[in-house]
């Protein structure tokens, strides 16, 4: 079932780059496929730490745009607005310490959030640093979360929500710049950082959150 819907997302996406026109790209659309991380945003941002969570918990996720700027402050810098849906593989029963969890099942995300997208040009080639700034709502409490939040030795949980705050995070190159295909120019390849957390508290109290390592390929259409 998870191949298939991955299949069928990319099939999609493949669709969408053969339609593309030369003229002006105002939209983009992205497809992500991760793992969630033990580590937390530190971690991962300061050290590269992209080790794996102790449970198998994976993100199918799509995400579309809408380019409201570019070039601003006559920077190399493209603000969108985009909005997004995940699917997040779940574990039904897990462990934290003594206590046991049952019950969980896969869990559905939509997302909306503002994106900058500082583009750096070089011997005909472009890499981008993204940073997004958002909300994200799940319908059921996420596994890793839930994990996150439960001390192993007391067995006790802190706070977590299904609104939360939200970070996307990025880097990526344009595919057909690199390899000198023209109808390949504005798809790019590249990591995510897909991030939910409570802002230190702002977010119902909640000071825990999730990571998860992501690979995508987006193009602007």
């Amino acid at each position: 079932m998870r191949k298939s819907l991955l299949l069928i997302i990319v099939s999609l996406f493949l669709g969408l780059t053969l339609q593309a026109q030369e003229s002006e790209k105002k939209y983009s659309f992205r497809v992500a496929y991760g793992y969630a991380s033990e580590k937390d945003l530190g971690d991962i941002l300061l050290t590269a730490d992209f080790s794996k969570h102790p449970l198998d918990l994976s993100v199918i996720a799509i995400d579309g745009g809408y380019l409201l700027k570019s070039g601003l402050f006559d920077l190399p810098i493209d603000v969108y607005a985009k909005g997004g849906l995940s699917k997040f593989n779940e574990v039904s029963n897990f462990r934290v310490g003594t206590r046991e969890y049952t019950g969980f099942s896969d869990t559905y995300e939509v997302l909306a959030y503002i994106k900058l997208l500082y583009n750096l040009d070089f011997a005909d080639n472009r890499i981008r640093f993204g940073f997004g700034e958002g909300v994200s709502y799940v319908n059921d409490l996420l596994v890793s979360e839930v994990y996150d939040a439960t001390s192993p030795s007391t067995g006790e949980q802190d706070p977590t929500s299904r609104f939360l705050n939200y970070l996307d995070i990025t880097i990526d190159f344009d595919i057909g710049r690199l390899i000198g295909v023209k109808s390949m120019q504005d798809v790019y390849f590249g990591y995510l950082l897909k991030h939910r957390s409570g802002a230190f508290g702002l977010y119902n109290g909640v000071h825990g959150g999730s990571n998860y390592n992501s690979l995508y390929l987006e193009m602007n259409f």
